[in-house]
């Protein structure tokens, strides 16, 4: 029978190839709801590194406090400097709107911190109002961000959300020492 096999036979066997596909596909599970892109994302719980980098930095490190549900922490560290005097805390955030925003702290040298963590961003004319702070405006090719330069400590709040958002995340800000 080799060699008499015709376009017929080769039209079938395509049909139950694709039939079998479909069922197959109609039985995996598919999640195309807006739902989907929320729970890409996973949710960390940030109290405990928080507590360790309170008591570890030598600056009140910054933490959100009261932000609406809506905001989920995505991640979050502190990482010690090599001379054990100081480090960097961060904590990554999505908005409402699934933006990214962080907060940044370091006792580091304030521009190349700044430079590192805004990715080249550079300073821009006038400053955003945080409450009764001004903080100044950083605006890069990806992100934007807000600084705010103390004695001992630089906090930055970055992201790819909007300057609006960034400043809901900058103002519940609560900086404590552990």
């Amino acid at each position: 029978m080799r060699g008499r096999q015709t376009v017929r036979d080769m039209v079938l066997s395509l049909a139950v190839i694709g039939i079998l596909v479909g069922v197959i596909y109609v039985f995996i599970p598919h999640d195309e709801s807006a739902d989907a892109e929320r729970t890409a994302v996973k949710a960390v719980d940030y109290r405990v590194e928080l507590i360790t980098a309170r008591r570890a930095a030598p600056y009140a490190v910054a933490a959100p406090q009261g932000l609406p549900g809506t905001w989920r922490a995505t991640s979050v560290s502190y990482r010690a400097s090599e001379d054990g005097k100081g480090g960097a805390w961060h904590l990554g955030m999505l908005d409402p709107e699934q933006q990214y925003a962080s907060v940044e702290q370091s006792d580091a040298a304030p521009r190349a911190f700044i430079k590192g963590i805004t990715l080249g961003a550079t300073k821009v004319e006038g400053k955003q109002a945080v409450g009764s702070k001004k903080w100044d405006r950083y605006q890069g090719d990806k992100y934007r961000a807000l600084v705010r330069e103390e004695p001992g400590v630089t906090t930055v709040v970055t992201g790819t959300a909007p300057y609006g958002r960034l400043a809901d995340l900058a103002a519940a800000l609560v900086a404590k020492k552990g």
